[in-house]
């Protein structure tokens, strides 16, 4: 998460004033009886400033994306959980982008509510959050309360209330006039929307059966270090607590699910899986499995195998496949075949770069006027990928409708350092496993 210390506000009405925004925008507003967002940009060299909530790698590098883009921006607020992070962060983006980056100590924040004061800084117009998915809905909220654009990373929960909550987010993004972005970046690559569109439009014929991968060896673990209380250990272990990550079938897998849900135009409507903790079952490992195999089906009866896992030495790939009545695609490769095997059409070289891109698309869609809104497909992908947690959890069929309306909410009571977190070790420093046939997922 991210982020002490008093929000400072400048008098930058005058900046914020439109300088080309279409007449639509101004007048469905006007219609509507909204109010125009007071941080609206239009076009013009005007300075877009930025607030980063949560300064791990990930935060770091969409801020510099987003500072990478044309026109002129500067970020002036940051906030994370940790100061340490948080100084890291700063000290490579000053070094890199030297005056862009102004942000003096009384708008650096830290713990568990830095993030409203950042929000309440009147100057900023973008708000960037990289926190653990946990926080996503609650501090999107916050920024759309306070009229702030938002740039968020995936996944956008880590449970179904969290996903109710930021479906509402996305209502009132579009109620606001204001942009709302998820860090799904491929729907921003030339060669995945060209791959997408071929096939949307028959170049495979029916398409019956997708299939989905994330299998790689594993991530980071940071082992507890001594004084630390348990909050503090699951927060910088984060990736490996269901309440902050979701488990990387909803950390990681939700890019290969959120394509197949884009070329199927729409969700699934239920799932049955198996998964388990077979190879990383140490102490650092928290609670989540290391691997899941769910079997996804769609309206039209119509079948998606996806595949995620966390094991060193086993067969790997990150990609996304679509079988039809006339051929086969390899959509993240971008080639299209026939039903002998051979390749009709492959995009070719380049259309990638979606970490930058999306940032490109949002920084000139704010300029010209315009509020994109990624709120919904952000929500349900990662509804999708909790749909298969909660199937493989618990090892029964579930269907959208339950999964989505499940109660079911992983968060802690309080927001401390001191706080007990959801879950907690035994006396051998180990945490309750889900266990299929006996968990409650719904």
């Amino acid at each position: 998460m991210s982020d002490q210390a008093k929000p400072t506000e400048g008098n930058g009405s005058s900046r914020r004033q439109f300088l080309r925004t279409s007449s639509a925008i101004a007048g469905g507003a006007l219609a509507t009886g909204l109010t125009v967002p007071r941080t609206v940009h239009a076009a013009g060299d005007d300075t877009i400033k930025i607030g980063l909530v949560g300064c791990g790698g990930r935060g770091t590098g969409a801020a510099a994306q987003a500072m990478n883009t044309k026109g002129s921006t500067k970020l002036i607020a940051v906030c994370d959980a940790f100061g340490d992070r948080m100084q890291g962060s700063l000290g490579s983006l000053k070094g890199r982008y030297k005056d862009k980056v102004d942000v003096p100590k009384d708008r650096q924040f830290t713990g568990f509510d830095g993030y409203k004061k950042l929000c309440a800084i009147k100057d900023i117009d973008l708000v960037i959050f990289a926190t653990p998915p946990h926080f996503r809905p609650m501090h999107v909220a916050e920024a759309l309360d306070n009229g702030k654009h938002v740039f968020m990373e995936k996944p956008c929960a880590t449970d179904a209330p969290g996903v109710r909550l930021m479906l509402d987010n996305a209502r009132k993004a579009k109620e606001k006039n204001l942009a709302l972005a998820v860090g799904l970046q491929r729907h921003h690559e030339a060669r995945y929307k060209e791959t997408i569109k071929r096939l949307q439009d028959g170049a495979i014929g029916d398409i019956n059966l997708t299939r989905a991968y994330w299998n790689g060896g594993g991530v980071w673990t940071r082992p507890r270090k001594e004084g630390q209380t348990e909050m503090e250990y699951q927060m910088r272990n984060w990736y490996y607590f269901n309440w902050l990550c979701g488990d990387h079938i909803t950390e990681q897998h939700i890019h290969n699910l959120d394509v197949i849900n884009w070329l199927k135009n729409g969700y699934p409507v239920k799932a049955n899986a198996q998964g388990g903790r077979q190879v990383r079952t140490g102490l650092d490992h928290g609670e989540i499995y290391d691997h899941h195999f769910v079997e996804f089906t769609y309206a039209d009866g119509s079948k998606m195998y996806s595949q995620c896992r966390h094991i060193r030495g086993c067969w790997n790939s990150v990609s996304e496949h679509a079988h039809g009545s006339k051929g086969t695609a390899n959509i993240g490769g971008a080639t299209i075949y026939d039903a002998k095997g051979k390749a009709t059409w492959k995009f070719g070289r380049g259309g990638g770069g979606g970490h930058q891109q999306e940032h490109h698309d949002l920084f000139a869609a704010l300029r010209k006027g315009e509020r994109p809104n990624e709120g919904e497909y952000g929500a349900l992908s990662t509804m999708t990928s909790l749909l298969g947690r909660m199937a493989s959890y618990s090892g029964r069929e579930i269907g959208w409708d339950a999964a989505l309306a499940s109660k079911i909410s992983l968060g802690p009571t309080e927001y401390d350092f001191k706080a007990t977190p959801p879950v907690v070790p035994d006396a051998q420093g180990r945490y309750k496993i889900p266990t299929p046939g006996r968990t409650k997922t719904v």
